[in-house]
């Protein structure tokens, strides 16, 4: 007569083989997207390999790139994760249905004005925009109240921008849905006769503090970067914050979401898990990234102006029309 194994030991057997299937599927690892600074995502993936073992594989690319990249692929794309630094190319890949809504206990982490309602992604970071100015030609009352001011022809030949920059039009997409397509494209038109355009944020203040503009609007981050390594590309240069949920306060989401498409659900929605977390917020604040934490609770680098005091105009992320923006700048002559 045949014996069978008892149910103890049945059940044993079959912990063993699932721990031994989650092991494998760790030591597959995860594919992440990454359109973030390169060094930020590495950290991130650097602690979060450091605690749970999962092996994190970055390929690189810029928010537009790598959303279209995406779309392209559709359900055979090798990502499991994608992180980008602004909003707009996660509403893309959101509009064409490729992300996994994610579980409530990631989305809960972050306050819900950095993450769309439809919970399939969720903001990581963020970062302000700021009017970089030349302090020797420029004193606090000649400074523009609001960013719209920079379409007076006073302003001709004053200031810059980087408009190709995917950073740059996520202001613009905040600008649209704060003001309408009216005041977006004659803004964009007067931007067009009145700025100098440099190809990088970090270029553009460069030239303020050269001398080459009195100022730039620019992601406050670049001059907090420079200013704690030998701040010799901002030594001349001061940040204003227009304030008052004025659309040149926008505070733009660096997001993440999981691909419905992962073969690795479970370790893609531990990644953005722990980016969102405590780790993950802990390293904007300790690192040099100074790009805002934006975690529940989570205090950012001390250097950086709080985010209360910043009175951000209130912005729905995925409402960013990046195509609409493309639309409205490539009609004003910037793109």
């Amino acid at each position: 007569m045949a014996s069978y194994p008892s149910r103890a030991l049945r059940i044993g057997v079959l912990a063993v083989t699932l721990a031994a299937a989650n092991a494998v599927r760790a030591q597959d690892g995860i594919t992440v997207y990454n359109a973030q600074h390169a060094s930020l995502t590495q950290a991130w993936a650097d602690g979060f390999t450091k605690e749970t073992g999962i092996k994190v594989t970055i390929r690189k690319g810029s928010d537009t790139e790598l959303a279209n990249q995406i779309v392209q692929e559709g359900a055979s794309s090798p990502a499991d994760v994608f992180v980008t630094e602004n909003s707009p190319a996660m509403v893309l890949v959101e509009k064409a249905g490729l992300f996994e809504t994610l579980p409530k206990d990631v989305l809960e982490q972050v306050p819900a004005q950095f993450r769309p309602a439809s919970g399939r992604w969720t903001g990581v970071a963020a970062r302000s925009t700021v009017f970089a100015y030349d302090k020797r030609k420029l004193k606090e009352a000649d400074l523009p109240k609001s960013m719209l001011d920079l379409a007076d022809a006073k302003w001709k030949g004053r200031w810059a921008a980087s408009p190709s920059g995917a950073d740059f039009q996520a202001i613009v997409g905040a600008l649209l849905v704060l003001k309408g397509e009216k005041v977006t494209g004659d803004w964009l038109k007067a931007m067009k006769e009145n700025s100098s355009a440099y190809r990088g944020n970090s270029v553009a203040m460069k030239a303020v503090n050269a001398g080459e503009v009195e100022g730039a609007v620019i992601y406050h981050y670049y001059y907090f970067g420079d200013q704690a390594k030998t701040a010799e590309n901002s030594s001349n240069v001061g940040m204003h914050y227009f304030r008052g949920q004025d659309p040149g306060a926008f505070l733009s989401t660096s997001g993440a979401g999981v691909l419905e498409s992962s073969k690795h659900k479970k370790e893609a929605e531990a990644f953005v898990k722990w980016m969102s977390g405590k780790q993950g917020q802990a390293v904007l604040r300790e690192g040099d990234s100074f790009e805002y934490a934006i975690g529940n609770g989570e205090a950012s680098n001390p250097r950086l102006e709080p985010i209360a005091k910043l009175d951000a105009p209130k912005v729905e992320p995925s409402q960013l029309d990046s195509k609409k923006v493309t639309e409205l700048m490539t009609a004003a002559g910037l793109l």
